[in-house]
């Protein structure tokens, strides 16, 4: 049975924000005050060395990416991450390799992927575009499979038509192959920020509609199986709750965005720390 209310000692330990694994029982907010605070989270990813946190954040000029370090034992030092590139930015994702930070950018409706390559001091290069439709349609939340070789996003089919799933190759150049919308996934709601749940093809993804989201996972980004909501208080259809991340550091362990916790709470929509669900994977899946 799920615990709702946390007790004095799990909310304390939640407010010093360790990015290391934390005796949770269903959830625990991240970063209280520095990755989580009165203004509105978005997508949070972790580096492979657990040392860096990423995530997006939307302020007076819209959305933009921040970043935090671990000092002490816990997240600090929070700062704009700053890109070279026009228009919002949102929907980071730390490759597992840790060589590649991946993001969205651009101006509303135009919104295309991007990385850029990590230094060995943690420093953020160029970005590069990873175009892959000459800009037809606007694209976010992508994700790289393990291998590197499998590049995950959301595509907005056409003004009004919502967003859906693709999957694409990508080669070490940053070139991709052609895109293959996962309709064993995509339904007449939208599909956004999916992440790979291991190497075999499992998936979790954001769905929703309007104002509405809920994760979802499945045991087989092509085939669908298992698809169904991950089993979380507060992930109701009549709420919104998304952006699902695993932790490269801990791969036991996920954040998602949410609006809909009762608490803690810091803001409007804030970054939560759970365990992975469990989700079986599916024999010759990946494709």
């Amino acid at each position: 049975m799920m615990r709702i209310a946390p007790t004095l000692l799990v909310l304390a330990a939640s407010l010093l924000s360790a990015p290391v694994a934390m005796a949770l029982n269903e959830y625990g907010i991240e970063g209280m005050g520095v990755v989580s605070t009165r203004a509105d989270e978005g997508r949070a990813t972790i580096s492979a060395d657990g040392q860096r946190i990423v995530f997006a954040r939307r302020g007076e000029a819209g959305w933009g990416l921040w970043q935090a370090r671990v000092v002490d034992g816990r997240w600090q030092q929070a700062q704009a991450l700053p890109l070279a590139v026009s228009g919002e930015v949102r929907d980071p994702y730390f490759s597992r390799d840790g060589r590649w930070l991946l993001f969205a950018a651009g101006r509303e409706g135009r919104s295309g992927l991007y990385r850029a390559a990590i230094a060995a001091d943690g420093s953020v290069g160029a970005p590069q575009a990873l175009a892959g439709d000459g800009g037809r349609h606007e694209e976010r939340g992508p994700a790289l499979s393990a291998d590197g070789r499998q590049l995950l996003f959301a595509r907005q089919q056409g003004r009004g038509a919502g967003w859906d799933l693709f999957v694409a190759s990508l080669d070490a150049q940053g070139v991709r192959g052609p895109a293959t919308a996962l309709q064993a996934l995509n339904s007449p709601a939208d599909e956004t920020d999916g992440d790979w749940l291991g190497s075999a093809g499992a998936v979790a993804f954001s769905r929703g509609s309007g104002d509405t989201a809920q994760v979802w996972t499945s045991g087989c980004a092509w085939t669908g199986a298992a698809l169904q909501p991950i089993g979380l208080s507060f992930n109701q259809a009549s709420g919104w709750t998304g952006a699902p991340m695993v932790d490269n550091a801990k791969p036991g362990e996920m954040m998602v965005a949410s609006s809909a916790a009762k608490s803690p709470r810091a803001g409007g929509v804030d970054v939560y720390r759970l365990a992975m669900p469990k989700v079986a994977a599916v024999p010759g899946c990946m494709q």
